[in-house]
């Protein structure tokens, strides 16, 4: 079995931290400058150096930051600027290595045999790579290693980076978490069952993590092991899978581009599906109106699907229109072409059932959701997640579909949010609703969380009132005490009536409101 090749990985640490710093601070030194936390679905994502000295940790809620960090400056995450910073490290270590790919901004491969003999050996050139970043005006780490997984995780390993001699990635790997895979679900198993570390998942047998764990563990497995994550396709296809569109006069508008890339997406995935091939990575080739062109490869560590393709490419596209960057003025006068070649095919595993065919209704569901982006715009269709928060209103979050879900919600406690299950239905403002005991009095919670009264029967809307067979709760809460101008005091109550229907009160201000309905 041939050995993976030599790969260089380069990463810059923070990256989410540095794309939303004020202009003249996204090059500053590590830990410079104040303590910043970036947050996506009330989650921090990225913490400085700073904030994380101050005990700020990823998957915290944004008010256990602040509490955690005087001072802590809270960014939304923006992945656009992310991508469009990058360009910056990318050009400036394409400069030395050819056939760069970006994995993610933040984080970038190239393959390091050729480099490494015309610059003296691979020592010499992770210096070489790391003093080019830093005239670009940033810090980050290189790691050389047998695959783009190992080279990666050495980058992290110390810092400035590390090579893993040839040969040597499987015994590197080993002592490492297994959540390094970042398959959570996976890991999550492993450890229940007393591996936890990627040597430990390695010495498993190949065939067995096969059987209960399907092509998605056997992927993992392999990059535990050391080896390359799939086998190379058998051979180069004849036709030209590539998808290009060609624009008269130039297209010039955001969302027009954006709209073809969605288009062409769609597009190079069916060519693949109808050859049995999936791709991993994806040139993306612009023309811009002048004649000049340029390209950019775009890694994934699964299959590249057409929404993965898309998002990609608009991201690509923003960090070639910037302003400052070397194609910024002339792609500001229009694109005339736009591109996308399967660079790395792989062969397609198939779409192989589940007990009620969920695999293919995915991939059926994705490809049109695809064709309705395109149409309606990237936000029109979006996924439902579960984030932090009291309210089932206030963690419902809706993220554009394809974009990366949130942060988990973990599994701290809100003071004052009632347990789980989640409500099945939550309408889009709560319903007016009458809470009685016994004597037909208005139930009322104490400012010490206490009933006045056993709730006897409900009315919502106005209805005729249901008698209530059994309550929970309350549990009160007081949110944003520090501010008198948005401070209040709510409690919620959860409730099942006569009819069978099971409610989740809220009480403001001494009114009731049914907030959601369970099923």
């Amino acid at each position: 079995m041939s050995a993976p090749p030599r790969v260089l990985v380069v990463w810059c640490p923070d990256w989410p931290v540095r794309a939303v710093r004020p202009p003249g601070e996204d090059g500053a030194p590590e830990g410079g400058g104040p303590p910043v936390a970036v947050v996506a679905g009330g989650r921090v994502v990225a913490a400085s150096a700073a904030a994380r000295a101050a005990g700020v940790r990823r998957g915290r809620r944004v008010r256990d930051a602040q509490r955690d960090c005087a001072g802590l400056a809270v960014r939304e995450r923006d992945p656009g600027a992310e991508a469009r910073l990058f360009e910056r490290v990318a050009s400036a270590v394409e400069e030395l290595c050819p056939r760069l790919e970006v994995v993610r901004p933040g984080l970038c491969a190239v393959p390091a045999a050729g480099p490494a003999r015309y610059y003296g050996g691979e020592a010499a050139l992770v210096e070489r790579v790391r003093a080019a970043v830093a005239a670009a005006g940033f810090d980050c780490a290189v790691g050389v290693a047998d695959g783009t997984f190992a080279a990666g995780l050495a980058a992290r390993h110390g810092q400035a980076g590390t090579v893993v001699p040839p040969g040597r990635a499987a015994a590197f790997l080993a002592p490492h978490p297994i959540a390094v895979l970042g398959r959570p679900e996976l890991a999550g198993v492993l450890v229940r069952l007393g591996v936890d570390t990627l040597g430990g998942f390695a010495a498993l047998p190949g065939r067995d993590v096969l059987a209960r764990f399907g092509a998605d563990g056997l992927l993992a497995h392999r990059l535990a092991s050391g080896r390359e994550p799939r086998p190379p396709a058998p051979r180069r296809p004849s036709a030209d899978l590539s998808a290009r569109m060609v624009f008269e006069p130039p297209a010039e508008r955001a969302d027009q581009l954006l709209f073809a890339a969605k288009a062409l997406a769609e597009q190079l995935h069916e060519r693949l599906a109808g050859r049995g091939l999936a791709c991993v990575r994806v040139g993306v080739e612009v023309v811009a109106g002048d004649g000049r062109g340029w390209r950019r490869l775009w890694r994934h560590g699964g299959r590249l699907s057409a929404s993965a393709v898309a998002e990609r490419v608009r991201w690509q596209l923003e960090a070639w229109r910037a302003p400052g960057s070397d194609s910024g003025e002339a792609l500001s006068e229009g694109v005339a072409q736009l591109r996308l070649v399967p660079d790395h095919l792989v062969p397609a595993k198939g779409g192989q059932r589940s007990l009620w065919g969920r695999a293919a209704a995915d991939e059926q569901v994705e490809r049109a959701v695809a064709r309705l982006q395109g149409l309606l715009g990237h936000g029109a269709v979006t996924l439902p997640y579960l984030g932090g928060g009291r309210g089932p209103a206030e963690r419902a979050l809706r993220v554009p579909f394809g974009d990366a879900a949130p942060e988990p919600p973990g599994d701290a406690p809100w003071p004052g949010r009632p347990p789980d299950p989640a409500p099945a239905a939550v309408p889009p403002r709560p319903l007016p609703a009458e809470l009685a005991d016994g004597a037909g009095a208005p139930v009322a919670v104490s400012g010490r969380g206490a009933l006045s009264a056993p709730p006897a029967r409900l009315s919502v809307l106005g209805r005729p009132p249901v008698p209530v067979t059994a309550w929970a709760g309350p549990w009160p809460s007081v949110e944003y005490w520090w501010d008198p101008d948005r401070s209040r005091r709510r409690a919620r109550l959860q409730v099942v009536t006569e009819d069978g229907r099971a409610w989740l009160l809220l009480v403001e201000k001494g009114r009731w409101y049914a907030e959601a309905s369970y099923d």
